[in-house]
């Protein structure tokens, strides 16, 4: 069973930069790929960015390519997401997923394994 608890969430002002942190645990991780979405009040779950454990492949919505970035910290068994150049569009509730399926996944309903979020806001 694979759990996963975020942190980092908070309020940040526009323009500001925050990381996310989901700390891993459960067994053969390198099977797994692992993602962040967002979730705004309203809208429906958004993929962010996902990275193969086994490798280190990730990849991005176009939506948030080149500003926000996955990474894998595998001696700590963490998956980072650094946001950067926020805006108030970013607000939203962040969620950590995993999934044992060969690819990474757009939809919400591919990924098997959810933490249970952390708040991001962003205000002047």
């Amino acid at each position: 069973q694979i759990q996963l608890v975020e942190s980092g969430g908070g309020l940040v002002q526009p323009g500001g930069s925050l990381r996310l942190s989901c700390a891993v645990s459960g067994p053969s991780l390198s099977m797994y790929r692992l993602a962040w979405f967002r979730q705004a009040p309203g809208k429906e779950r958004m993929f962010l960015a996902g990275i193969r454990w086994s490798d280190g492949t990730t990849s991005y919505a176009f939506s948030v390519k080149g500003r926000f970035i996955i990474s894998g910290d595998y001696a700590r068994n963490v998956v980072n997401l650094e946001l950067n150049n926020m805006n108030a569009e970013d607000t939203a509730v962040y969620y950590c997923a995993a999934s044992n399926r060969t690819v990474i996944a757009i939809s919400p309903s591919h990924w098997a394994y959810w933490g249970r979020g952390t708040q991001v806001t962003v205000s002047s």
